[in-house]
């Protein structure tokens, strides 16, 4: 079964010097853009981090530092990268959790513009687990019945991350084809941020999902404890995550001075 594009989606990944959202740089960037015609375009590009990779991430990728000394800084592509966004859903493995929050960082340090507000996200891990609890070389095997002998190339990871999901909807009959469908059914919760420290409840009120204060109406949160906004502020944050927590101050902020 064909994915229901009522606009495009971007299909991608990254390799990365390693797993830490705020401080780790991305090493390569993979792109398979699906348009509502069914036709796709595809990128892959290594980008200079501009800090040496660990011993440890090259062991996974197989990218070294020789391997991108010559290449370009995020900076130096990343108005082109964010083009390639532009008016598009998004869609990836682990996506919502690690490449999507990672990625903002990279446009924040840029200095670039990266709106995403109206993307839907599908999360093609997420429904994965929820219906097959493996990892991605697993999934590629058990839906499309291949090896994924270049697992942790990004290319290799993005090209089998579409499969999956085209094999996912042609297993699933009562799974949806449609962007909105798979964005709602890939959702762990509904999330205020990408990763979900903030979250829904049914009457979309903001819930702290961490930490002391996990369960608790970010807003309540805020008023009785101003000092844990600076804590969210400064500590090892996404910057998406510190966003949807000034949205919520400022609101604060806004109905304190019409009071």
């Amino acid at each position: 079964m064909n994915l229901k594009l009522s606009r495009p989606i971007v299909f991608f990944d990254l390799e990365t010097t390693g797993t830490n959202i705020t401080h780790d740089r991305v090493v390569e960037i993979s792109i398979i853009k699906v348009m509502p015609d069914g036709s796709e375009f595809e990128r892959t590009r290594r980008i200079n981090p501009e800090m040496p990779i660990p011993a440890e991430a090259t062991a996974v990728h197989h990218i070294t530092d020789a391997d991108v000394a010559n290449e370009p800084t995020f900076r130096q592509i990343a108005h082109s990268v964010a083009e390639l966004f532009d008016n598009s859903d998004i869609a990836g493995f682990n996506s919502n959790r690690f490449d999507i929050p990672l990625l903002i960082e990279e446009f924040n340090r840029a200095g670039v513009p990266f709106d995403i507000s109206s993307a839907k996200f599908v999360d093609v891990q997420t429904i994965f687990h929820k219906r097959e609890p493996r990892n991605l070389t697993a999934a590629y095997k058990f839906y499309c019945g291949k090896n994924l002998n270049d697992a942790h190339s990004a290319s290799a990871d993005t090209r089998a991350t579409l499969e999956v999901l085209k094999a996912q909807l042609d297993m699933y009959d009562d799974l949806p084809a449609d962007i909105k469908g798979l964005s709602e059914y890939s959702s762990h919760t509904r999330n205020v941020d990408i990763m979900g420290r903030l979250i829904y409840d049914d009457n979309k009120v903001e819930i702290i999902n961490f930490g002391k204060y996990k369960g608790q109406p970010a807003e309540d949160v805020l008023r009785k404890d101003p000092g844990y906004y600076n804590w969210v502020q400064q500590g090892d944050f996404s910057q998406n995550t510190k966003d949807a927590f000034a949205r919520i101050r400022l609101r604060i902020d806004q109905d304190k001075r019409r009071h």
